[in-house]
């Protein structure tokens, strides 16, 4: 991104001394405007602070883990920004983009597409691991530590990124992710029409399969509903467990009797995540 490229403030609001901002901008690697979330801590008028992504899930956009996960009282306290990307490109009106809530609109599964119509737009996975981290560096005063979490589909999307880039994020944490989508419904539709029929391709977006591969070493942490209503056919947090356990990869999964999918279970156990969080990007190199 060069410097005369720009953001568009689309509305801010003071929140517990710090400041949530939404900012709209073109992105290169999707080809359309986006609409990204970002809160600041009361420490960044005054000083670069670190940086927690959150990837969501289906359906979400950059809102909904703004407006209902209440994150933002500890994050003031702790000094962290909290940044949210978009889960889809949008405005693209591409043929079925918007017939189910589960592939297109809403639905980008944090991969870069290599299937028309998809591969010119759905490139998430550029966008959230080299675009947007370049405008965050550029606009905010952040001060490079980084770690990321998410939720189901941005649980999946911040366990693989994770995975993929070893030193890169301080740490990372997931609620109710979709851990081996090759064996997904959710998984094998969205990696079918974006990335071909191919499932040697789709490995490398599976966090199972990064784990058995060894591409990383980097710790995991993971909670997990029991009254989950996908529980059993989408996420299938035991098959994370089971090749953590075979390869020796340290993780942490936390298992919640009578808790479902939705943002109650997020905004039960969020100040957890954000302590864990915050022990790492504060820690000292």
């Amino acid at each position: 991104m060069t410097m005369t490229e720009s953001l568009e403030l689309v509305s801010e609001t003071k929140c517990f001394d710090g400041w949530l901002k939404r900012y709209k901008h073109h992105s290169r690697a999707l080809d359309c405007e986006m609409i990204f979330a970002i809160y600041l801590p009361p420490q960044a008028e005054s000083e670069r602070v670190p940086l927690l992504w959150w990837l969501s899930g289906l359906t979400c956009n950059d809102e909904n883990f703004m407006q209902k996960a209440g994150a933002q009282k500890l994050a003031s306290q702790l000094g962290i920004a909290i940044l949210c990307p978009d889960t889809s490109p949008r405005g693209l009106d591409l043929p079925g983009e918007h017939d189910s809530y589960d592939f297109g609109s809403g639905a980008g599964f944090y991969v870069n597409a290599t299937q028309e119509p998809w591969s010119r737009h759905y490139r998430m996975y550029d966008y959230v691991t080299e675009e947007l981290p370049s405008v965050a560096r550029q606009h905010f005063p952040l001060n490079g530590r980084e770690s990321i979490s998410g939720h189901s589909m941005g649980g999946h999307g911040a366990l693989i990124l994770a995975l993929r880039h070893p030193g890169r994020y301080s740490s990372v944490s997931a609620f109710s992710p979709v851990v081996n989508p090759i064996d997904s419904p959710w998984g094998k539709k969205a990696f079918s029409n974006y990335l071909g029929e191919d499932k040697g391709a789709w490995t490398q977006y599976d966090a199972c399969e990064l784990v058995a591969k060894g591409a990383s070493s980097q710790p995991l942490f993971v909670d997990q509903g029991e009254a989950d209503n996908f529980l059993e056919e989408q996420l299938k947090p035991e098959r994370l467990e089971a090749v953590c356990e075979e390869h020796d990869h340290p993780l942490t999964l936390r298992r919640h009797p009578g808790y479902d999918h939705s943002y109650f279970f997020i905004a039960t156990f969020i100040d957890d995540h954000l302590r864990y969080h915050a022990e790492h990007l504060h820690k000292k190199r």
